[in-house]
């Protein structure tokens, strides 16, 4: 007898450029509605796992709707790609008072976040209310790390490696916690339900912006055999145009690298080439293993595109046409995904939360 097959998603970081793997997912729905079957992400995927941006797609993809239906997220591809095309501009803008007040304070912008939490922290309260990750309709892992007990933090609702329940988060929190990129936002100060003490996280992206390894072991912590593994991990775009140059980077010291007007360069670097590198080695590592099956979408992004913070209109139009090249080039492979989504779900592996969760239990 066949096992089921496991299908996972992972969604790398990279702030405002999660409209990219969202509107991957996009055609993914579009070409399954066009075979006939129509289903929330949460019922197509095992597993969702995601760093950053993609924890925030991941999470409201996977999060129970407050007051909705059962089985409804809490949020559907086109809510996403509606606050990452307008909502977003308030989340990634200052008012002129702010900005007034914080040159008097902070003329040269060094030792200051650049944007207040605030805005974001509203958004996902009304997003997600004040629901757990215990309650998700998949499989859920988001990347954060805790700055005080100086380790990564996978907030997840599967099992631990002894096989006991991990600890519980709202879900808001999670995501706060996981998008706190560093001189972007403060860190975040989140409650741990199961412990009953706060925690202090910042962006899984500062060890981990593509999280397809930690998904793998996620799910066979789950005990989901190898060979029964298929990982679809979706990048946020790469700029290889763009360079630092060296008699500029030669003379920054350590404010220049982490300035926000030339696109925080140590994080731009440290997310890029951890993406890089985490491709390449689960590429190879799948391969040589022969048993899980991983499957890697990304794409070039124009040089001036890469800023994770920019979300004026002319930056989101020049990241769909992005992604509408992604996924013209990708277009059999597209295809060749959402047809095994649609066989899945129509073999009966329909991912409703209580089968989802009872199977890896």
């Amino acid at each position: 007898m066949a096992h089921k097959k496991r299908i996972i998603l992972s969604i790398d970081g990279g702030g405002v450029r999660g409209l990219i793997p969202l509107r991957i997912l996009e055609s993914l729905e579009s070409r399954m509605a066009h075979r006939g079957t129509a289903a929330p992400m949460h019922a197509c995927f095992d597993l969702m796992c995601g760093t950053s941006t993609g924890g925030l797609i991941a999470a409201a993809l996977a999060a129970p709707k407050p007051g909705g239906h059962k089985g409804e997220a809490a949020a559907t591809i086109s809510d996403l790609r509606h606050f990452y095309e307008t909502e977003a501009r308030d989340i990634f803008m200052h008012s002129l008072g702010k900005r007034l007040s914080r040159m008097v304070l902070n003329p040269f912008g060094l030792f200051d976040e650049s944007y207040d939490a605030r805005p974001l922290e509203r958004l996902l309260k009304e997003r997600f209310g004040w629901t757990s990750m215990a309650s998700a309709l998949t499989r859920l892992v988001l990347t954060a790390y805790d700055i005080e007990q100086r380790k990564a933090v996978f907030m997840t609702n599967g099992l631990e490696q002894n096989g006991s329940r991990p600890d519980d988060y709202y879900f808001w929190q999670a995501v706060r916690a996981t998008t706190a990129a560093p001189s972007f936002f403060e860190p975040a100060r989140i409650e741990n339900l199961t412990r009953r003490r706060e925690e202090a996280l910042v962006d899984g992206g500062v060890f981990m912006n593509d999280p397809a390894i930690a998904a793998y072991l996620e799910a066979r912590k789950l005990g989901w055999a190898s060979e029964d593994i298929m990982i679809l991990s979706l990048g946020t775009g790469r700029a290889p145009q763009q360079p630092f140059p060296y008699q500029e980077a030669i003379g920054w010291g350590a404010v220049g690298w982490m300035q926000p007007s030339k696109g925080v360069p140590i994080l731009a670097i440290f997310s890029d080439g951890q993406s890089q590198t985490a491709s390449y080695q689960a590429e190879h590592l799948f391969g040589e293993m022969g048993t899980a099956q991983y499957i890697r979408i990304n794409g070039d992004i124009p040089a001036d595109a890469e800023a994770m913070d920019n979300a004026r209109p002319g930056n989101i139009m020049a990241l769909n046409g992005a992604a509408d090249r992604i996924i013209k080039d990708n277009t059999v492979l597209l295809d060749e995904i959402a047809a095994m989504l649609c066989d899945r779900l129509e073999r009966g592996a329909d991912g409703s939360a209580t089968a989802n969760l009872e199977d890896a239990a």
